[in-house]
């Protein structure tokens, strides 16, 4: 496979994963998951990760996946390869874990007596990853095989620290976040 493919791949593939955080920021507030929970004397995830953001975010990437599932055989057309046309399993791996690993790197955060919006390098960039691809892998594992091959994962842990903080700050400048991590 060569470079531009396997990168172009990786982008299409991740896209229902990149979307949903940042939807969700857009779609955010409301009632907090936690409920306003502690654990010990720190929130168990804090105040912004709540329902509506989580399932806005969810939606949004599930949105994403059909749409380009959509226009996949077009877009393979113009590129030259086939890209992936996700099924519901695959779009809710990636959408849904995106989600989760979210909501996780708020619960280790707290956790390590990190306040929100505080830094946490690489779990910050990443944490998405980690529980969307093995909940991909689980959920439509045919699929996973077919289109996450060992080159594509590595672009995927290359260039989603590099696509996070470039669309964090651009969020950040819009006002739209308060800090550009």
């Amino acid at each position: 496979m060569a470079l531009f493919e396997t990168i172009a791949i990786a982008f299409w593939a991740m896209l229902p994963a990149y979307v949903p955080n940042n939807a969700a920021v857009l779609a955010g507030g409301g009632r907090p998951i936690d409920g306003g929970r502690t654990w010990g004397d720190r929130r168990v995830l804090g105040d912004g990760k709540t329902w509506r953001g989580t399932a806005m975010g969810t939606v949004a990437g599930l949105a994403l996946a059909a749409a380009l599932t959509f226009v996949a055989p077009d877009a393979g057309d113009v590129l030259g390869f086939a890209v992936p046309e996700f099924t519901p399993l695959a779009a809710l791996g990636l959408a849904g874990g995106a989600m989760l690993g979210d909501i996780l790197a708020s619960f280790l955060k707290r956790r390590s007596g990190r306040q929100r919006g505080a830094m946490f390098p690489g779990l910050d960039q990443l944490d998405f990853v980690v529980v969307s691809l093995p909940l991909t892998a689980l959920l439509a594992t045919d699929w996973f095989r077919a289109w996450f091959s060992l080159e594509v994962i590595l672009v995927v842990v290359v260039l989603t620290p590099i696509l996070h903080v470039t669309t964090n700050v651009i969020a950040y400048k819009l006002g739209l976040k308060n800090e550009p991590w």
